[in-house]
Order: structure tokens, then sequence, then C-alpha cells
């Protein structure tokens, strides 16, 4: 099992960053380098417990499918989305959000296991925890400046926006 955690600090309300993190447009906006795009169940707005997206973007060259739900949901302060299905033996992604003075800490704590045993654990070593802390930080880079400017959609034109 691998974990991969990040704190990010965010001066905007709680409410606003939380429902930032669980908006499905916002998350294709800040996938758009993977060409991900929520395909099936919850595929637009904000998402809720019990509710599923299924995610199709590009990993290394080849497209996958992800299809998970959110497990569970405590507005504003924690959330987390799961895998039903997908390319892992287990995936657990738990938000945390923290209110300190005009700041919320978002912490991402995200507990994966990698299936085909030694072969996958060496991938895992070799490229996939540096590919998914990598997607996990420019993500939150996306929602951090979002949030700032208490923006709840994607902007229209990446390039006024969109970070290197």
């Amino acid at each position: 099992m691998t974990q991969i955690k990040t704190l990010t600090t965010i001066k905007a309300p709680i409410e606003i960053v939380f429902n930032n993190c669980r908006n499905i447009d916002i998350h294709q906006y800040s996938a758009s380098k993977t060409n991900e795009k929520a395909i099936a169940g919850k595929t637009s707005g904000l998402i809720d417990k019990g509710e599923t997206v299924t995610w199709e973007g590009k990993h290394f060259g080849i497209y996958i499918q992800h299809e998970s739900i959110i497990s569970e949901m405590n507005f504003p302060n924690y959330f987390v989305d799961e895998q039903l299905k997908g390319q892992f033996k287990s995936f657990k992604h738990q938000h945390f959000f923290t209110q300190k003075e005009n700041k919320t800490i978002m912490t991402d704590i995200l507990d994966y296991e990698t299936p085909f045993g030694f072969i996958g654990k060496l991938f895992d070593k070799l490229l996939l925890v540096n590919h998914l802390t990598n997607f996990i930080i420019y993500r939150n880079t996306i929602l951090k400046e979002l949030s700032e400017n208490h923006q709840h959609q994607p902007p229209q034109n990446r390039n006024t926006f969109y970070p290197k």
C-alpha cells in the first residue's frame, strides 16, 4: 500500500474550497493535461455522498477508466472518494478541510495499492507515485487559484488562468 499526503493552504472560506474540490467541472479543467473527462454517473457540477463518477483519461500513453463513489461526506470538513472499478487493487482518496483564521488548510491523503505483485510495486516506485503526487499538486494549484478568486466554475478561456 502506498500513501501520498499533501497539504495546501488556501486564502478562502472553507465552504468555497470544499465545493470547488468536489466540483466535476473544475476537476476536468485541472486534469486536462491527461484529457480526463467524466463519462458516466455524475458528469457535471457538485458530486455528493453516494454518487458515482466514471473518469476516462490518458495516463502513461493509454486511456484508462476509473469509477469512483463518494463514500463519505461531512460538509464542509471531509469527504472520501473510493474506486469501484479501475486499474488499482484499491484506491481511497480522503479530503480534509480545516479553517484557520482566513485560510483553509486542505489535506489530501491518497492510499492505493497496485495490482500485478512485484511488477506493480516496481511500477509504483519508478513512475506511479510521482505521477499521482504531481497530479494532485497541480490539481490543488488550480483549486487554490479558483478558490482564492471566489470562482466556482473553471474559466472559459484557459489562457487567462491556467498555471503552467
